[in-house]
């Protein structure tokens, strides 16, 4: 039987990554570390910060558009997380700017264009999840079972 799926950071877990599975003593994943196990975002860190909840907000949101967790390679998780961290760093940057200071343009350029880089290998195309309601035979055929049950 495969256990839960978390698709989102959800208020109660909302320091954690998305997680694909939840490792259960005696898994092979059990004894892997927090973060490969989607138990951190960022170790070490204070979740609370301002900075670190944007990046896990954008980090969540960006898995979403990609359809999910399920859906992602390693490769994209990491992908997502470098996305994320310039994302917040070019954030900072503009609200430096508009807040009437000096911006070092090659560095903001240079962000820009590694965002630009990273984009292209995630994709920007917003992948939906494929959500099939029940037809009314499903939801009659799962009434007898309920009904045969008891």
């Amino acid at each position: 039987m495969e256990p839960e799926s978390i698709e989102v950071a959800t208020p109660k877990n909302h320091n954690r990554m998305p997680q694909k599975y939840k490792p259960q003593r005696g898994d092979a994943r059990y004894a892997k570390s927090r973060m490969t196990n989607g138990g951190d975002w960022l170790p070490g860190v204070d979740q609370r910060s301002a900075i670190a909840r944007r990046y896990r907000d954008l980090c969540a949101l960006i898995v979403s558009d990609q359809g999910g967790v399920a859906h992602l390679s390693e490769a994209k998780v990491q992908l997502i997380r470098r996305f994320s961290a310039l994302s917040v760093q070019c954030e900072a940057l503009e609200a430096r700017l508009a807040a009437g200071e000096q911006l070092d343009i090659s560095e903001y350029t240079a962000l820009t264009s590694t965002l630009v880089r990273v984009v292209t290998r995630l994709g920007i195309a917003r992948v939906p999840k494929t959500v099939s309601p029940p037809t009314l035979s499903d939801i009659l055929r799962a009434d007898e079972q309920e009904d045969d049950a008891a």
